[in-house]
């Protein structure tokens, strides 16, 4: 058996190295590389239905609908991408070699509902949904958006039966709550976490610019945080994404009580020598300390003693501060 193999969202995957949903993902040719590289498995690059619909405009623009001829060509449009996007799953599948997870980011439930149905037919192997918002109204109340996740998560579990992987924010109250729930739901697997847009302030030009577009390490020590904190609490799979920037991240992650990690930003910037190095790397590290497969270590240093949390983090602030001259 392959010592790296691992086990994630009800999956067999090679090894724990997941391609992130991005342009990097979004083409047959671009997946069968990720295949021939190595890769564990693949997530699409999202369908997303906003962007969808903001697309359909833009093409309206110059044209002189009605209310019913735009609301036609809007509908026509979506089924054309959609059209696109089940053909990319299934040639995808085809040449790569490895699970194929799709992605979709939708604000309209029954949206969501009818993309699943078409991408569990076209035969991907999970579904990873991805839930970016930032709740920002002075009418929210507390909770809601967790629960949003929730009822999304049952509505798709009623009309398909394959994995869904629930792709957080970082934006909330009480992600191990959360993740006891959408385990309790029927979610397959969680990742931690989504990046949102950065946004920065350009002081000459008085404007809205963009902040920095790619992760790097230092993005690491949050979802490390949260998945020794779940993984000690809560039996899901867990994958980490953002700040896997180093061979070294991956065993980290592991270590943490992630089955997988999800990568993207060090693949733009190293291209597919990353995920070679880290399997490499992954190896040579489980010979020397004589683990024979990722489960003999995954979790080894989580939280597993959720109770006894704060005064942990508490020792280790103080003795953070007191080691510094």
């Amino acid at each position: 058996m392959n010592k790296i193999q691992t086990k994630f969202a009800g999956l067999t995957l090679r090894n724990p190295m997941i391609i992130s949903s991005s342009g990097l993902t979004n083409t047959v040719a671009k997946n069968k590389k990720w295949g021939e590289a190595g890769a564990g498995a693949i997530v699409l690059k999202s369908l997303f239905e906003e962007q969808i619909i903001l697309e359909s405009q833009h093409e309206q623009t110059n044209l002189d609908f009605h209310t019913e001829g735009a609301e036609y060509y809007t509908e026509y449009f979506k089924g054309h991408k959609l059209s696109e996007y089940l053909n990319l799953i299934k040639e995808s599948k085809r040449v790569a070699g490895i699970p194929i997870i799709a992605s979709i980011n939708c604000y309209g439930d029954s949206s969501w509902v009818d993309f699943a149905k078409e991408i569990e037919a076209a035969g991907a192997d999970a579904l990873e949904i991805n839930l970016l918002a930032l709740p920002s109204s002075t009418d929210y109340k507390y909770g809601d958006f967790e629960q949003y996740h929730v009822a999304v998560l049952k509505h798709l579990l009623q009309v398909v039966t394959l994995p869904i992987i629930m792709k957080l924010g970082r934006n909330l109250t009480s992600p191990v709550t959360l993740a006891k729930q959408l385990r309790e739901e029927g979610a397959s697997a969680i990742v931690l976490f989504n990046r949102y847009y950065q946004p920065d302030i350009d002081i000459d030009k008085l404007t809205h610019v963009s902040g920095p577009v790619l992760s790097s390490a230092d993005d690491l020590t949050e979802p490390l945080r949260w998945t020794g904190l779940i993984s000690g609490s809560v039996n899901i799979d867990l994958a980490i994404s953002g700040g896997v920037a180093t061979p070294e991240s991956v065993i980290k992650a592991i270590l943490a009580g992630a089955s997988a990690v999800e990568v993207c930003s060090i693949l733009y910037r190293e291209g597919a020598s990353f995920i070679e190095e880290s399997l490499s790397l992954l190896n040579d590290w489980m010979n020397e300390k004589e683990f024979n497969s990722i489960a003999s270590f995954k979790g080894k240093l989580n939280v597993q003693n959720v109770e006894g949390v704060n005064r942990f983090e508490r020792s280790q602030f103080i003795r953070y501060f007191t080691d510094r001259k």
